[in-house]
């Protein structure tokens, strides 16, 4: 079975090794997010969650 952490050829190596790739790292926590970070992405989803309910209450009201 292939090592899935091999680079695929040595222009890809390259590139992890100098600039880094944040796709391949597969130890990446949520939890370990700031929490102003945490707050500003609740705060996001709440929205959009909060308008779709209101647009759907909206609609069956006229």
């Amino acid at each position: 079975m292939e090592d899935k952490k091999r680079p695929f050829n040595d222009v890809i190596d390259h590139f992890n090794k100098i600039e880094g790739n944040a796709a391949g790292t597969d130890n990446a926590k949520i939890n370990k997010l700031p929490k102003p970070l945490k707050f500003i992405g609740y705060m996001i989803v709440g929205f959009f969650i909060l308008s779709i309910v209101l647009m759907v209450i909206f609609t069956l009201i006229k």
